[in-house]
């Protein structure tokens, strides 16, 4: 088995102070491989990178037409938000819309990342709700997929209609049955692949066509991605900014434990990469690194120097060290 390689490096001063390695694959919409690092046959869970895989059979199914959904719904169901007004708001409408309510979740309640959101919370001493966990948006999609299949409000479980249809959907995409399975941090299945299965299933992504409910699926979950990037995860956040930066050419999604992916239509590829030792630091420069050496982004705009570059500052403020990729352009 091939070994992960350095992938981010962390520098202090003039010393190179820490590594992180990982594996990385760009998959083109053949299912082959066009460049790696690392280990294409890695077992990752791809944790929340792999959403738009899991928001399929909503659209499949027609449970999206049936109930109205529109682009913002759909880029709710992909999206790892951080609790704003912006995302919360809109989530506690589709499921007033459904004749549900937060206690319909069951992704639990999770305090939000978004500052204002969380001061407002400790100025009233109210206590976060389910709405507010990051992944309410693609739990949304899931009760709407299980109250159009006329299926049980249990949609978490392995054996419901909701996560058999998932994980077909991701086998089918990834190319490959999934081995195992594991608990995500907000309680749905989340599906075993390799590095390599995760790009091919973003491949996928990247040359959908409208010619089939699963290609028009895929397409439409890509235009809602890169059309309202801010409701993808916030202000500040990199899927936000990076998408923004290349103005809705590009979907990217970041996953728990230094999982991102990227999908990229103007040239039918995906991109996997996972880090090893997990951290978001790393995955979010190794992302970037990779958008910039296929052309899709500006190597100089803010935020790809933010994450490519980032600087690394003291308590005082003071500049003492910075990141950089450790994969050349």
């Amino acid at each position: 088995m091939t070994q992960p390689v350095p992938l981010a490096e962390v520098w202090r001063g003039d010393l190179l102070e820490s590594v992180h390695l990982g594996h990385a694959v760009v998959c083109d919409d053949t299912g082959q491989i066009v460049d790696a690092w690392g280990d294409p046959d890695g077992l990752i869970y791809p944790r929340s990178s792999c959403k738009m895989v899991q928001a399929l059979p909503l659209l499949e199914s027609g449970a999206a037409d049936a109930f109205g959904l529109t682009d913002e719904h759909l880029a709710l169901a992909c999206a790892s938000h951080q609790g704003a007004a912006i995302h919360t708001d809109r989530v506690s409408k589709w499921l007033a819309d459904l004749e549900l309510g937060d206690s319909d979740l069951r992704c639990g309640p999770q305090q939000p990342a978004d500052k204002d959101a969380r001061y407002a919370m400790v100025r009233a001493h109210a206590s976060p709700c389910q709405i507010h966990n990051n992944c309410s948006g693609k739990h949304a999609g899931f009760l709407t997929l299980a109250k159009h299949l006329g299926a049980g409000p249990e949609y978490i479980d392995i054996d419901h209609p909701v996560q058999k249809a998932c994980r077909a959907a991701f086998e089918e995409l990834t190319g490959a049955p999934s081995p195992t399975y594991g608990i995500d941090g907000c309680s749905a299945p989340n599906f075993a692949t390799t590095v390599h299965g995760l790009a091919r299933a973003m491949a996928f992504f990247a040359a959908a066509q409208d010619n089939g409910a699963r290609g028009t699926a895929a397409q439409k979950l890509v235009n809602a991605m890169t059309r309202f990037p801010e409701l993808v995860a916030g202000e500040t956040r990199a899927c936000t900014e990076l998408m923004r930066a290349m103005g809705g050419r590009v979907a990217i999604k970041t996953g728990a434990e230094g999982v991102f992916i990227a999908i990229v239509p103007e040239k039918k590829l995906g991109i996997a990469l996972k880090i090893s030792d997990g951290a978001t630091r790393a995955s979010e420069c190794t992302i970037a690194a990779l958008l910039v050496r296929l052309g899709v982004l500006d190597a100089d705009h803010p935020a790809s120097q933010k994450r490519l570059y980032g600087p690394i500052t003291n308590w005082r403020g003071l500049q003492t060290g910075h990141m950089r990729a450790a994969i050349a352009g």
